[in-house]
């Protein structure tokens, strides 16, 4: 069986339940630009994005509609089909704005993913310098997905899909807790995280600097919109990253990431992290609200509806997602 070549995670649908509160929070403070609009939808996208990276769907409950990758070539996507016929997973050809061939699946684990090849690009607003706004999204970097079933699932992923494996948090039985994975040479495209689901923990765009991230908290705090700020500013012991999460109106989690490193470099080998070693999730030592360890935004399942969460399989030892 051909493995599909699969090029970068590309975007996510987020069903939101008040299209102007969301345009607020993500238009007119964090800055993203706005390649398409409609009465129920927006497309948006960071200035380097040549494509939209996130849509925000009007719906009557938010959640989670897929997480899409681009794939090389449209062989790539049958065969991804073939995968798909050969594991007995759910698949059905879609169709979204600039993209005229979607390829909508269910991984194995309960989490709705899409593929594509074909994207119609825009020129980036990189050095447009005149048209940005807010604190500089720059483009989509990665996703983190709660699995309960992580050591399986990146399995999957490494085996069927050919990703590979950056960094990971192991326990003294060898029991996987968490994996960064990642296809186009950066830290991770896909971390998979042991919680309660499948969930989305978060979506994640990459920051030109760490002063960009701390003014997006200058910003929130000057238009008293503090409460969107979940954890940090701070440093990651994984990935190295300077980071902020933040909450969206409705609850969908949002990183602003920058500063890990590359790993295309043949020298390079998977770092591992002891699941009690604290600095994994903050380099400097900073205390974790429950929230971000506990909540996470649901994913609508195959054929309507939302994917049941599941629990942990690995339960009973510290707190271990970053």
């Amino acid at each position: 069986m051909t493995t599909p070549n699969i090029i970068r995670i590309g975007h996510g649908i987020f069903y939101v339940t008040d299209l102007e509160r969301s345009r607020q929070f993500y238009v007119d403070l964090l800055g993203l630009n706005v390649l398409h609009e409609s009465p129920g939808a927006l497309y948006l996208r960071g200035v380097e994005d040549r494509e939209w990276t996130l849509k925000l769907e009007l719906a009557p409950q938010a959640g989670i509609k897929h997480l899409a990758y681009r794939v090389a070539t449209p062989a790539d996507l049958d065969a991804l089909v073939a995968l798909a016929e050969a594991e007995g997973l759910p698949y059905r050809w879609e169709s979204e704005q600039d993209r005229p061939r979607l390829l909508r699946m269910q991984d194995p684990f309960g989490v709705p993913v899409a593929f594509y090849a074909e994207s119609q690009k825009y020129p980036w607003l990189l050095q447009s310098y005149h048209l940005h706004r807010g604190p500089g999204l720059q483009r989509i970097d990665h996703i983190n997905v709660m699995s309960p079933q992580v050591e399986a699932t990146l399995r999957w992923y490494m085996d069927r899909l050919a990703f590979r494996l950056s960094e990971y948090t192991e326990d003294d039985e060898g029991r996987i807790w968490a994996a960064w994975i990642q296809r186009r040479g950066g830290v991770h495209d896909l971390a998979l995280t042991n919680g309660a689901g499948p969930r989305l923990h978060h979506f994640a765009y990459w920051m030109p600097d760490a002063m960009s991230i701390l003014r997006a908290c200058d910003i929130l705090a000057g238009a008293k919109e503090t409460d969107a700020i979940e954890r940090g500013p701070g440093r990651h012991g994984i990935s190295n990253a300077f980071f902020l999460y933040l909450r969206d109106p409705d609850g969908h989690r949002i990183e602003l990431y920058t500063s890990d490193y590359i790993t295309v470099d043949p020298d390079f080998e998977p770092i591992r992290w002891h699941l009690n070693d604290p600095r994994r999730q903050t380099l400097w030592g900073a205390k974790t609200p429950k929230s971000w360890f506990q909540e996470g935004s649901r994913m609508e399942a195959f054929e309507g509806g939302w994917v049941v969460p599941q629990e942990p399989a690995l339960q009973g030892l510290p707190q271990h997602v970053i």
